[in-house]
Parts: C-alpha cells; sequence; structure tokens
C-alpha cells in the first residue's frame, strides 16, 4: 500500500476536538480525476501507482497506513440561526503533510460515509457535487484566490438518494486547515474556556506563528483573521462569485475558500443575485457576502473574548468591537485596490472609489455580464471598444462614464497595449460559467463522460490568457437558461 508521510497534530494537540471515524467501504470505486501536480506539491510518492489503487486509498476502501481517520467537532450559526454540534457529517480528516513549501496541508475525505455528527444524514455524496467542488476550487486557485482544492474524486459504485437515485462519490479534499469559526464555537457555548486556548494557540502556531507567545495574542488573532478575510472577500466580488451559504462554520480561519456547495458566478452583474436553492431571504446574496463576512466576524470575536480579557470578559468588548467594525474599511481598502488594477489606473486619487462605484451601477443598469464588461474594458485602452460597446444597448449608454475614465487616465506614463495587457492580467476571461458547470456535472452523472469536465478545467486552469477554439467557455449563457438558475448543497 502506498505510504502517506501523514502526521496528526490537530488530533494530538485538540484530543477534545474529533471523534474517531472509519470511512465505509465503497463497492467498486473508480478514479474519476486525479490531481498529479498537486500531489507533487504535497510530496505524496504516489508516481508509479495504478488508478485502482488511488481510487481505493481516496474513496475510503483501503485507509492509508499512517492515517488516522477523524471527524472535526464544530459548531455554527446557519442562517444566522445558532446549531451547537454540527461537525463532520459526511467528511473526515485523514491527517496531515508537509508540502514543498514547509506548509502543513490537511487531507480530507468528503462523502465517505456516516459519522458521529451525522445526525440523520448518510454520510454520502454524488458524483454531481464532488465534481463542482473540484471545478470551481481549480477555478479559484487559477484566479489567485485562497481556496481548498481536490485531488481526486472517485466514484463509488453505489447510488446515493437525494430527490431521486444520484451515483455515488468521494472527494479528497486538500485545505491549510479545516479551522472554522464554528469550531470555536462549538467551544465557547459550552463555557471550556481551557479548550478555547489550546484551540487558539493552535490556530496560531498553524496559520499566523508570527503571533505565537505573544502578550495580547487573541485580540491579535481576531486582527489577523479579520484581515485574511477581508482579502478573500474582496477577490470573491472582483470575481462575480457567490459562496451561498456563508454559515459560521463554512468560513475558515486560514483565509482559504471552503465548502463549494450552492456556490457559482454571476453572469449579469446584479447585488442581489442569489443562486442557492435555500437561500429564501438572500441572506448569502452576492450584495451580502462582505456584510456577512463581518457578521461571522462577530461571531468569532464573541469567542474569544474569556482569551482576550480572562478576569472580566466584558472588558475585552470594546477592542474586539474595534476590529470587527473596523473590517468594513479593511474590505473596501482591498476591494479598491483590485478595482485600480482592474481598471488600468496609474497612483491613487480621491475620485477612485466614485469612479468604480459607478462602474458597477452602469453594470447593473443594463444588465451586462460582469466578467466581459471588466475583461472588455481592457480593449478600450486601446483604443478598440467594439467588443465592450456591444454589451450595452448602446454606445450612449456607456459614454459619459467612459469618458470620466479617459480623463483620469491622464497624464498617462505606460503605453497603452501595456495598460491593457496589465488590466487583462487582473480580469479573466474564463469563469466557471453556471451552464458549462452544469452541461458537465450532466454528462459525468448521467452518462459516465467525464470529458466535459476535463475540457472545462482546461480552459479554467489559463482563465486570463485567451486562446483559440475556447470560444464557447467565455460566453454567458442565453437568457433562458440563466433565468431562475439555482444550485443544490448536495445533502
Amino acid at each position: 500500500m502506498i505510504r502517506i508521510p501523514f502526521d496528526h497534530s490537530y488530533a494530538r494537540d485538540l484530543p477534545d476536538a474529533w471523534a474517531p471515524v472509519r470511512p465505509e467501504t465503497p463497492p467498486a470505486p473508480e478514479l474519476l480525476y486525479w490531481n498529479a501536480e498537486l500531489a507533487d506539491e504535497l510530496r505524496l510518492d504516489t508516481e508509479h501507482a495504478s488508478e485502482a489503487e488511488l481510487a481505493r486509498l481516496f474513496s475510503g476502501a483501503d485507509v492509508p497506513e499512517g492515517a488516522q481517520p477523524i471527524a472535526q467537532a464544530y459548531a455554527g450559526h446557519q442562517f444566522g440561526g445558532l446549531s451547537p454540534s454540527l461537525g463532520d457529517g459526511r467528511a473526515l480528516l485523514l491527517g496531515e503533510v508537509t508540502d514543498r513549501n514547509g506548509q502543513r496541508r490537511d487531507i480530507a475525505l468528503k462523502g465517505s460515509g456516516q459519522t458521529p455528527f451525522s445526525r440523520r444524514g448518510d454520510g454520502k455524496a454524488a458524483v454531481g457535487p464532488m465534481l463542482r467542488e473540484l471545478i470551481v476550487g481549480e477555478a479559484m486557485q487559477a484566479l489567485g484566490i485562497p481556496t481548498t482544492r481536490a485531488l481526486a474524486v472517485t466514484a463509488t459504485g453505489e447510488p446515493v438518494y437525494r430527490e431521486r437515485p444520484l451515483p455515488g462519490a468521494v472527494l479528497a479534499r486538500v485545505a491549510a486547515s479545516h479551522l472554522r469559526v464554528g469550531t470555536f464555537q462549538y467551544f465557547a457555548i459550552r463555557g471550556e474556556t481551557g479548550m478555547l486556548e489550546k484551540l487558539a494557540d493552535y490556530t496560531i502556531a498553524r496559520h499566523y506563528p508570527a503571533l505565537a507567545g505573544q502578550d495580547g495574542r487573541h485580540l491579535a488573532l481576531l486582527a489577523a483573521v479579520a484581515e485574511r478575510q477581508a482579502a478573500l472577500i474582496a477577490r470573491w466580488m472582483h470575481a462575480g462569485f457567490i459562496h451561498g451559504v456563508m454559515n459560521t462554520d463554512n468560513m475558515a480561519l486560514s483565509g482559504e475558500t471552503i465548502d463549494y456547495g450552492p456556490c457559482a458566478f454571476m453572469d449579469a452583474h446584479y447585488p442581489g443575485t442569489v443562486f442557492s436553492s435555500i437561500d429564501h431571504q438572500g441572506r448569502y446574496s452576492y450584495g451580502n457576502q462582505p456584510a456577512i463576512a463581518q457578521w461571522n466576524l462577530a461571531r468569532f470575536a464573541e469567542t474569544l473574548l474569556p482569551l482576550i480579557s480572562p478576569e472580566d470578559p466584558a472588558a475585552a468588548v470594546p477592542a474586539a468591537t474595534e476590529i470587527v467594525e473596523g473590517f468594513e474599511g479593511q474590505y473596501q481598502r482591498r476591494w479598491l485596490e483590485q478595482a485600480r488594477r482592474k481598471l488600468g489606473l496609474e497612483g491613487e486619487r480621491d475620485g477612485d472609489q466614485a469612479l468604480a462605484d459607478d462602474w458597477l451601477v452602469l453594470l447593473a443598469a443594463h444588465g451586462v455580464d460582469h466578467t466581459l464588461a471588466w475583461r472588455y474594458l481592457a480593449d478600450e485602452a486601446e483604443g478598440k471598444g467594439e467588443r465592450l460597446a456591444a454589451l450595452f444597448p448602446s454606445p450612449d449608454a456607456l459614454a459619459s462614464w467612459l469618458k470620466q475614465w479617459h480623463a483620469r487616465h491622464v497624464p498617462r506614463t505606460r503605453r497603452p497595449p501595456d495598460i491593457a495587457a496589465a488590466m487583462r492580467r487582473e480580469s479573466p476571461l474564463y469563469i466557471p460559467r453556471n451552464h458549462l458547470v452544469e452541461e458537465a456535472l450532466d454528462a459525468a452523472s448521467e452518462r459516465g463522460d467525464i470529458g466535459p469536465t476535463l475540457k472545462l478545467l482546461e480552459a479554467l486552469r489559463q482563465p486570463f490568457t485567451e486562446r483559440e477554439g475556447l470560444e464557447r467557455y467565455a460566453l454567458p449563457a442565453e437568457p433562458e437558461l440563466a433565468e431562475g438558475y439555482r444550485t443544490f448543497c448536495g445533502t
């Protein structure tokens, strides 16, 4: 059997934060996808392994030598309501490895069967949702957005039962860690301050080592998490990404995007866009994401109060509140930094925020495609505005804003082709268009054809480089296909 050099710092340092579990043995595991590049990055000696060996290893059929499968405990606010005991209901952590950059990474299975936290669930997953995690995770990686990634997707050879029987699958997911806001909530709810302190120090050692041993480190941890989340959400917003279920158990303290359930990318720019079938009130709409991140951060702050000020937790409220309230400014700074690059602007001027905001208002007013508008604006920098103009109902709709944008570029120290090239490095042409994702998932689920998934991944891995033969991967769906599109969590 292939040996993976696992460590188990989470299980070792946090003995009350998990439960032992064994994956269920699938009847006929078959490897659908293997990420050889990621395996090499993780220093896994799998180069000579057969597909059958990999399928058994990363489906739960064979537990790797050195693995210690556990289900992690956590709580969470789900759509604003607190669930005090959630935990890994269909996932398990095999262990941790150290990658080629010296970073500790988790390898976990998702869809491998019931755990002590499954409640009434079967702990299983279907091919479609697991391939969605693969597709969106690899797209986010290529876009430069911190993310978990898929190491493998394996068909199990048995059905899972949702609205109808679906082919089952297991995802092998790699993450910087699976520490969540909800992990802290789990112990805060129970008043287990000693475990909270262990958890905080473990989080600091793993993700924010510069804070280790410092006085005031727990308040500094809150500030550091806030900074990473501000940067992450700003990247989401520029990409037009909608997570769909920003519960506190889905907010990773590492600053990675985690749990690609009912997620999607916008076509037409509209702040109220919602894709999740269970988000009836629009709590996790595109435009609400920065505010929800701040709300989640406030819940994290609440868990840290007894650590920030052990003798009088209430005394820590002003300092923690200042950090939480400062999140909005951090996010806006991060968002504007990227907006300036995408707009091709040099330096900083007072009117830049208004210029960027007016651009988005213009897109929303005319239902213009978010991704193509940003991308084709680079053409305008070279005096080639035909593709951009074609996105709008008439040239007049764009004229006033373009006049302001051109004026902001004066004086200019770079050549127009250089400005355009720099803009294109910030604004992708290829994103996981919803209709293309569904096409790929349907082919795999209904016909066992993984080809459309691989072709889509080929386009998404170089999102900023326009290539012949991939034209359809750059285009949004026809309006009748896009209207009413909904995604599902897969449980």
